[in-house]
């Protein structure tokens, strides 16, 4: 639904009322990023969370601005978006403008708006500057997408200057599994989001600077995590099973320079090959196969994303935004691809994926 107006009619009093004197420049490969905000609590988090991704103060590319107030309390024929497959709550509302798209987060209260290259973020930024982070990088996401790009939900890592795109449904690991792989000394390129494009014969694969989301099974055993964890989560969490650890909610952010050492995070990387995740909690082998993904289309699901409402859908560039099974296929080509099936076996996984991707030297 679009109502008449502009969603500046609800920005501009706010924008008036906060001044947003603080700034931070931010580099995401080749696009430059501008934050402002009013808040200096807000500011010192974005810095320490975008430490590997300061900017050196080009013209921007992409800015947002993130007022620290009270939860926006606007009056407007929000539409529910409906819950997403493995998701168990409903998080946003939403309603369009012809200049752009309001969304509010129903469990904070932050209210996001977006359109024209224009970018606001008003309400408790500094409580919950994960979503604040999630929404610089949408607008990054978006831009990759507009320069020709597919979206695939999945991780990255690369060795060598090649890239490994990790795929699954929401829980079967993604993350997890790339961490694993970094403590054999690859490094990380992106968590749950990854755009790729075609260039000429190859394909490249660009990450967001989004730190993996790990729960407590993962960082009980991963020693390399330790730090995310303080000494009373580890004694709590310790005493629960292995079942109930998998199933939590509870997610910790994992730094990468603080738990694998500098210089570990990479953007951009030429695309090697795909793994897809289809195993499941049981007591069997885990098992690792190559497939023709024309001949398993069942898989397609497991990596196709919706690029989901923070796309402005009448934005410059291409599209991106109604691509089929048809386009992923045909974007991926011949790309080497394996199924990880079986039962769950990180460390098996780990190695296979490795010589995965050695062998496609």
């Amino acid at each position: 639904m679009t109502i008449p107006g502009s969603f500046l009619d609800q920005a501009a009093p706010l924008l008036a009322a906060h001044p947003a004197d603080l700034s931070l420049s931010l580099r995401f490969g080749q696009a430059a990023i501008l934050v402002h905000t009013n808040s200096r609590a807000l500011f010192d988090k974005l810095a320490r969370y975008y430490a590997d991704f300061s900017g050196d103060g080009s013209p921007p590319d992409i800015e947002v601005t993130a007022i620290e107030c009270p939860p926006p309390v606007w009056d407007l024929p929000y539409a529910t978006k409906e819950r997403e497959p493995g998701k168990t709550k409903i998080k946003e509302q939403y309603v369009d403008y012809p200049d752009g798209r309001v969304v509010r987060k129903l469990l904070t209260g932050l209210v996001l708006c977006f359109g024209g290259g224009r970018n606001y973020a008003f309400g408790p930024c500094t409580d919950n500057d994960n979503q604040v982070v999630n929404f610089i990088n949408n607008r990054f996401i978006e831009r990759v997408i507009r320069q020709g790009a597919l979206l695939f939900h999945a991780a990255g890592v690369a060795e060598a200057g090649r890239g490994l795109v990790m795929s699954g449904f929401s829980g079967a690991g993604k993350s997890t599994l790339a961490l694993r792989l970094m403590a054999r000394g690859v490094d990380f390129v992106s968590n749950d989001r990854i755009m790729i494009r075609r260039d000429g014969e190859a394909l490249t694969m660009s990450g967001i600077p989004k730190m993996p989301r790990v729960n407590p099974g993962t960082v009980l055993f991963d020693d390399h995590l330790g730090p995310v964890m303080s000494e009373e989560d580890r004694r709590r969490f310790s005493a629960l099973p292995q079942a109930e650890l998998w199933d939590l909610e509870h997610k910790y952010d994992a730094m990468i320079d603080d738990c694998y050492g500098p210089g570990r995070f990479r953007l951009h990387s030429a695309m090697a090959g795909l793994v897809i995740l289809t195993w499941k909690r049981t007591g069997e082998p885990m098992r690792a196969a190559r497939v023709d993904l024309r001949q398993r289309r069942d898989l397609l699901p497991a990596f196709m994303k919706d690029v989901g409402l923070f796309f402005e859908e009448n934005g410059p560039g291409q599209a991106g935004a109604s691509a089929t099974a048809e386009d992923y296929l045909a974007l991926l080509g011949d790309c080497p691809v394996l199924e990880i099936s079986g039962g769950v076996d990180f460390e098996a996984a780990a190695e296979a994926c490795l010589e995965f991707l050695r062998q496609e030297k």
